[in-house]
């Protein structure tokens, strides 16, 4: 499968530390009202990966999912993984650093992502 998602060099220092501090992390970018572009870090294993959300790659050596209906909008785009000033989500793992993770997109040429079993993933 081909990596739908990159990370800035400050991310993958941000990943870096949070593994080291927490051990493996994974990603989880969901569009709910109230993620709207930051994507959500997780110990890996604590926030179950459903049938319908879809493996985009892997960045820093973590795995990066995304919803099911939050594809469907961005199925044409990679994302980019960024770090910005700011609080990270209640429960992201970037909370309480005054840095937070950040979701940028940039139109791909490569053919869309299908979600189905060979393209999905349990984390």
């Amino acid at each position: 499968m081909e990596n739908r998602v990159s990370a800035t060099p400050v991310a993958l220092v941000l990943i870096d530390q949070l593994t080291i501090e927490y051990g493996p992390i994974m990603f989880h970018q969901s569009g709910g009202c109230c993620d709207g572009s930051s994507p959500m870090c997780y110990r890996r294993g604590d926030l179950l990966v459903g049938d319908g959300d879809v493996l985009l790659g892997h960045i820093g050596g973590a795995p990066v999912y995304i919803g099911a209906l939050q594809f469907e909008a961005w199925k044409h785009t990679e994302l980019i993984i960024d770090v910005v000033p700011g609080r990270g989500g209640m429960f992201s793992l970037d909370n309480g650093r005054e840095v937070r993770f950040l979701t940028r997109s940039r139109l791909c040429r490569a053919t869309p992502l299908l979600p189905n079993s060979t393209q999905t993933s349990q984390g």
